[in-house]
């Protein structure tokens, strides 16, 4: 499905029954809708279920650079006005747990409840010189050359092993992103930075990890913890970047539970 929000066209897949509690879900970089499929159909027969493509990926437009992470918040927001949704549980991975961060910061009165998964507050210095030379890289020859060191810091080893056509289906998705999109979701998360203003934040709110994500680490994930008052810190183990397909089971049960604690 396809409406236009905060001035651009974005897809989005809306299930479940009408009337139910919503549970939004925001993607990471280099993925889309797809990512929440293994959740999208555990919470369906029960909630209203919203997943979109952010800004620049999968089939939503793509816009000239820059973004920020305070667009992209209110790219959902305006969405969320447009479908007529006054509150929802949100779920943000990645680049939607910034989304997410945004969105209860901006918009507070939106959201029953507030997930933060494999995400940050504010990227560690020593990586910005990394995010620098993928949207270098990625600018002159695509995504094709990151796509293998982004599966590594996804999947672990054995997953990637166990898991081989999924896994194939996450490459395509790193493939497909279009560059404009990729480079500048990069360089907004180069100047992303709420973490002195997480004590603003008072909805409730669960945190979740997986103990081997290399790319948002769980020191990271306790930062936003004590900053969030109240907030409750899951460590997923054997689990990397992907902890929604890293620890199914586990995160989806989580992931219920505390839905269902905060109606």
């Amino acid at each position: 499905m396809r409406l236009t929000a905060n001035g651009i066209s974005m897809h989005y897949v809306l299930e479940g029954p009408e009337g139910a509690p919503v549970v939004t879900f925001s993607h990471s970089l280099a993925t889309s809708v797809a990512l929440w499929e293994p959740q999208a159909r555990a919470l369906k027969s029960q909630f209203r279920v919203l997943r979109y493509d952010t800004r620049g990926h999968g089939k939503t437009e793509v816009t000239p650079a820059p973004y920020t992470f305070g667009l992209l918040a209110e790219d959902i927001y305006q969405l969320l006005k447009a479908l007529k949704i006054s509150r929802t549980h949100f779920v943000g991975l990645s680049n939607g747990g910034m989304v997410g961060q945004s969105l209860a910061l901006a918009h507070p009165e939106v959201l029953r409840s507030l997930t933060l998964c494999d995400t940050t507050s504010c990227p560690p210095p020593a990586t910005i010189p990394i995010w620098r030379e993928r949207a270098r890289t990625v600018t002159a020859q695509g995504t094709a050359p990151i796509v293998e060191s982004t599966i590594e810091r996804w999947f672990t080893k054995h997953f990637r092993e166990k898991n081989s056509v999924l896994v194939e289906q996450f490459r395509e998705s790193i493939r497909k992103t279009p560059v404009a999109g990729y480079v500048a979701c990069c360089e907004a998360i180069q100047v992303f930075n709420v973490t002195d203003r997480l004590r603003d934040i008072q909805i409730p709110t669960l945190i979740m990890v997986g103990a081997e994500d290399v790319g948002t680490l769980v020191s990271e994930h306790e930062i936003i913890h004590r900053g969030i008052k109240g907030s409750e810190l899951v460590v997923f183990p054997e689990t990397a970047h992907l902890s929604n397909l890293g620890s199914e089971k586990d995160f989806t049960a989580k992931l219920l539970n505390f839905i269902n604690n905060h109606p």
